[in-house]
């Protein structure tokens, strides 16, 4: 079952969607980490944000629409007290998602938790920081708010940049709401991208006919959920003809279907997201799922999937 992503050793294909998952450690004793490859962190930047008004979450068929908006306590406490306390307590590869509001500040961000990793291994101790992965999804305030993910160019500045900054896997999460996300995979690849998170959340919007308003603080947010996986798995596929790179799948795994769908349409390894809030047992079912499904058709291995596909 074990995989490579980008150079990320995951025992398992399966790990976690960030902003789903806490730092890590709010699911103890209610998942089976034995069960995951890798865990994403929740969003870090170089200072602590507070993220969206409230309401902001709207359930909707198949899916969820949120706007937390990266609530975040800043890459210096994440790296001093939720780090160490996961550390302690897992024993699953780390991966940290980073974004910012300039290259500047993604590039800074990186570098703190390169030279936190690089202080672990002079004490003799192995960090649980496997990876980093890169949230192109967010508005460069330099450019007038344009977003990062929606420009190939600024995304390769922003990839090479924070490439500079850190030895650890590097892994670009683009965003969905693309022409082509071709071009953009080769501009991750380009600039030194190890491997590709294939997509974000999708933009949505939610009204409260009863109030005539937006049911959500931000007026808009992100949609996920299974109602989205069809569209996911088309990006991933796209993704997987245009580049070489290992790719991360995120969008609506609820179950091992969803996952075996998405390996075969290119992708290494899968994040489970929105499923956990209602099954937390999903993981075990998607890990357990791929394995079945390997042993009923021949496949020695889980890698084996990627990109098996009978076209």
């Amino acid at each position: 079952m074990n995989v490579n992503l980008g150079g990320l050793e995951m025992a398992t294909p399966v790990a976690t969607a960030s902003g789903t998952f806490g730092y890590g450690t709010e699911y103890l004793g209610a998942v089976d980490y034995s069960k995951l490859g890798a865990i994403t962190a929740k969003g870090v930047r170089l200072e602590p944000w507070a993220g969206n008004p409230m309401p902001r979450h709207a359930e909707v068929p198949g899916g969820l629409v949120n706007a937390i908006g990266l609530q975040g306590q800043g890459v210096e406490n994440f790296l001093k007290y939720s780090v160490p306390w996961y550390e302690k307590n897992a024993n699953v590869p780390l991966i940290v998602n980073i974004w910012g509001g300039t290259v500047e500040e993604y590039a800074e961000t990186a570098a703190r938790i390169e030279a936190f990793v690089a202080d672990r291994k002079r004490e003799g101790k192995t960090s649980a920081t496997g990876a980093i992965e890169i949230n192109v999804s967010c508005p460069n305030v330099k450019s007038g708010g344009h977003t990062f993910g929606q420009d190939p160019e600024i995304l390769h500045r922003t990839v090479a940049a924070v490439r500079k900054e850190t030895t650890l896997p590097l892994i670009v999460k683009l965003a969905p709401n693309v022409p082509s996300i071709a071009p953009f995979a080769k501009a991750a690849e380009n600039a030194g991208a190890d491997a590709l998170c294939v997509a974000n959340t999708y933009p949505a919007m939610v009204i409260d006919i009863e109030k005539r308003r937006p049911a959500l603080g931000n007026k808009t947010g992100g949609l996920s959920g299974l109602c989205i996986h069809p569209a996911s798995v088309k990006l991933v596929y796209d993704a997987h003809k245009a580049v070489d790179l290992p790719i991360l799948a995120s969008g609506g795994v609820c179950s091992a279907r969803e996952a075996i769908e998405f390996m075969l349409a290119g992708a290494t390894a899968v994040a489970v997201g929105t499923a956990v809030f209602s099954n937390p047992d999903v993981v075990a079912e998607v890990c357990d799922g791929i394995s079945g499904y390997c042993d009923r058709h021949g496949f020695a291995a889980a890698a084996d999937l990627t990109g098996n596909l009978e076209e």
